[in-house]
């Protein structure tokens, strides 16, 4: 069977062109100026342009201070009426690095916060990620009351990004706080009738948390046991020598009612991390004055970008996911594990690279956060690695990634041909492109995708050969993570070599680079055997359908995330619905990400009815693995990607930018007749805010940060007033379909709209499906 052709432009391309013509050539392009509001012009009408003066405009943001900042996410907030019992369901704190959940300890009438740290791993790779190289726990504290725990009343409040209540026992009453800054953790309690608090710092044994499933291999030994010393100011410290070289340092001090503890790791020194812990401790001084630290960064990082929308259970889980992904990542810490930084037992204590982490940063995009990125540091800081991943006799010009590393992506890729998965490192190089996309820095493109990309394509090169048919083909790899092998041609990697010959060609051409390799990536775009496809849709390999249930969408790749095959394309709209459903129809292995990528898939159909329907299915507590009540989501184990990628999916209902196209309300749930965005940022560099009330786009703004051509699929109807922020008339061209090409200059700002001007007031939308709190309320 033969796929369908991919003839969508690639926006990268369209980049170049728009850059190249510049000035005179690019206003040419852009037509005439659109029609515009009362004083302004109308398209084609130049006699009306000369004569109406403009009127400069500017959009009300009530959401422009700290105080309607607090009061909207406060009803976003978790809530807790009754003592958390197990992980799930508890409060979670952390600043990307060092992590804790506060939760019941099991058997006992106190309070276990854990104390985790995302850089705290193994360093012995003989032994595989799963051991070797694996996250190791650190341990917990604990906070005993006097009397017995009869009551609890907390909240964690998303704005400051702190737990905060009371715990009610039989002899009085604590009132806690607790935040994460700066890699401490800082905890005040005071006490009040007979009660009194009391901590203890419990270590755990440096293992692998697979111990729950399985024996170490064959030749491990353990870690050796820790140490504890006190320093003069009272600080208590635990040292965790490691075999395989380095130290895990817990430092903690008690100060009448503020208890701070901080970890430290170094490899492969064995004494820095002593150091770094106590340097923590020193920076942090008073839980007061870490705290107004805390808040400040919060309180700003929350202000980047806005979206609110009628389900308030839906709404109030979109902003905790923007809380959690800023609790585990940020730029200059480590990738997120599966766990993020809250390690529990689990069989999967490392960085799973074959899904798990691609899913775990899309939000961050339309959220408008980029510092969070934090895959994309790893991928350029570990370059050395990727190559070393790879057979010694490719690593002149390849590199990889196998399914799972630490956090240096340590782990060896097998070959094509044995079955082997191998594309992973490409898939998330699609991640640091989509970064590069959302900011359009060139330096992201160029010292990471370029040089990265090249090499992992490179190792499939050497493994394609011509079949009889004149095509070329690959031999046996896996589709994560299906479990049958096909011999050839498996789809996962056909998608992602295309994707990535396309990419290298259109970055070489922004880069300026004529590279030796282009005419071989041109070659491959031409005689790349086509997709394997059966009357059920897309396959998973050459003489292989999908014919088990398969909780993964690695044979979907070409239509979701990477948008070869699209919806755009008329020709290949029954081939992604039939592929869709299929998917879905045969049941018994999907879990959580299943549900959320056939959200997006639909969304990208523009049906937002069917979107929702699978979205939530992952809410559902009829699903075998749903939701937890903290919005955390587990299956054997933690896992933190799902409940991150249904945020994305959200934002593929309110607004999606692939193909060079901005679509704004692209696949908005017929229920949600209000929503604004505010500031949400897409591909092209731009910030778009929007309005929808009554089911209708009332108006779009958008401002450019880099000058990139904007194309916007806009929604509206009526005659378009497309007008810049001095009131002069924008020049746009019509594209056809509801697109319009728009003149954006780098900085400048476009409001489009329809009639009259529209009251241009940002504000939340008002709650037509109420719900309960997270948490357990």
């Amino acid at each position: 069977m033969t796929s369908p052709p991919e003839r969508y432009p690639h926006p990268a391309r369209r980049a170049v062109l728009g850059t190249a013509l510049g000035g005179a050539a690019a206003t040419a392009l852009s037509g005439a100026p659109a029609a515009a509001s009362p004083g302004a012009a109308h398209a084609g009408d130049p006699t009306s342009a000369r004569a109406a003066a403009p009127r400069p405009w500017k959009l009300r943001d009530t959401m422009s201070t700290d105080d309607a900042w607090a009061r909207f996410l406060r009803d976003q907030d978790l809530v807790w009426k009754r003592l958390p019992t197990l992980w799930y369901e508890g409060p979670f704190l952390g600043d990307g690095q060092l992590g804790s959940m506060v939760y019941q300890e099991p058997g006992a009438d106190r309070i276990r916060f854990t104390v985790q740290h995302g850089r705290v791993q193994d360093h012995r790779p003989e032994f595989g990620s799963g051991w070797g190289t694996c996250r190791l726990p650190v341990g917990r504290l604990t906070l005993e009351p006097a009397g017995t725990i009869t009551a609890v009343d907390w909240r964690l409040s998303l704005w400051n990004a702190e737990l905060t209540g009371t715990v009610t026992t039989t002899a009085g009453t604590l009132t806690l706080a607790a935040l994460i800054h700066d890699e401490v953790l800082a905890v005040r309690v005071t006490a009040r009738g007979g009660e009194r608090a009391t901590w203890t710092f419990h270590p755990e044994e440096a293992v692998s948390p697979r111990k729950i499933s399985e024996a170490p291999p064959a030749g491990y030994t353990a870690n050796p046991p820790w140490t504890t010393r006190t320093a003069p100011d009272g600080t208590e410290q635990v040292l965790q020598p490691l075999t395989g070289g380095g130290q895990t340092a817990t430092a903690h001090r008690r100060t009448g009612d503020d208890l701070l503890l901080s970890v430290g790791h170094s490899h492969p020194s064995d004494t820095a991390a002593e150091a770094d812990s106590l340097r923590n401790l020193r920076r942090a001084k008073s839980y007061s004055a870490l705290r107004q630290r805390h808040t400040r960064w919060w309180h700003a990082f929350y202000r980047k970008s806005f979206v609110s929308f009628p389900d308030q259970r839906l709404q109030s889980f979109h902003w905790i996911q923007l809380y959690k992904v800023a609790s585990a990542s940020r730029a200059d810490g480590p990738v997120m594990a599966t766990s993020g930084p809250w390690l529990e037992p689990t069989p999967w204590p490392a960085v799973w690279w074959n899904l798990n982490v691609q899913l775990e940063y899309w939000l961050i995009h339309g959220f408008n956060h980029p510092e969070l990125d934090s895959l994309a540091t790893t991928l350029r800081q570990n370059q050395e690695q990727l190559t070393a991943n790879v057979p010694a006799a490719y690593r002149a010009d390849s590199s990889g990634v196998g399914r799972s590393s630490d956090m240096f992506a340590n782990r060896s890729v097998g070959r094509p041909g044995t079955g082997a998965e191998v594309g992973d490192l490409t898939w998330a190089l699609h991640n640091v492109w989509l970064s590069y996309r959302h900011s359009m820095d060139t330096s992201l493109l160029r010292d990471t995708i370029y040089p990265v990309l090249r090499r992992a394509i490179n190792y499939y090169l050497h493994f394609l050969t011509p079949g009889s048919d004149g095509k070329l083909h690959l031999p046996s790899t896996l589709s994560p993570e299906y479990p049958v092998v096909p011999p050839q041609d498996t789809n996962y990697d056909l998608a992602l070599i295309r994707w990535g010959c396309r990419t290298l060609l259109e970055s070489a051409e922004l880069l300026g680079i004529e590279d030796e390799s282009a005419p071989r990536w041109q070659e491959v775009l031409a005689r790349l055997t086509p997709y394997p496809v059966d009357d059920n849709g897309f396959m998973i390999g050459a003489e292989t359908p999908y014919a088990q249930s398969h909780r993964h969408y690695s044979h979907l790749l070409m239509v979701y995330p990477l948008h070869l095959v699209n919806w755009d394309q008329p020709e290949n709209r029954d081939l992604i619905t039939r592929s869709i459903v299929h998917w879905h129809a045969l049941t018994g292995s999907h879990r959580g990400y299943s549900y959320t990528g056939a959200a997006s898939m639909y969304a990208m159909t523009g049906d937002g009815d069917t979107a929702i329907t699978y979205l939530r299915k992952f809410f559902a507590p009829t699903t075998r693995y749903p939701c937890r009540p903290n919005t955390h989501y587990t299956e054997a184990g933690p896992v933190i990607e799902t409940p991150l990628s249904a945020s994305q999916s959200l934002h593929d209902m309110f607004c999606q930018s692939w193909g060079g196209v901005i679509r704004v309300f692209p696949a908005v749930p017929t229920a949600w007749a209000d929503l604004t965005l505010h500031n949400f940022r897409t591909e092209g560099a731009f910030l778009v805010s929007a309005v929808r009330k009554a089911g209708t786009t009332r108006f779009i703004r958008v401002r450019s940060l880099a000058g990139e051509p904007l194309q916007l699929k806009h929604g509206l109807t009526g005659r378009l007033t497309a007008v810049l922020d001095d009131g002069t008339p924008a020049r746009t061209r019509d594209l056809g379909g509801g697109t319009l090409a728009i003149d954006l200059p780098r900085g400048r700002e476009v409001l489009v709209h329809t009639g009259t001007r529209p009251d241009l007031t940002l504000a939340p939308v008002a709650v037509s499906e109420p719900g309960p709190a997270w948490g357990l309320p």
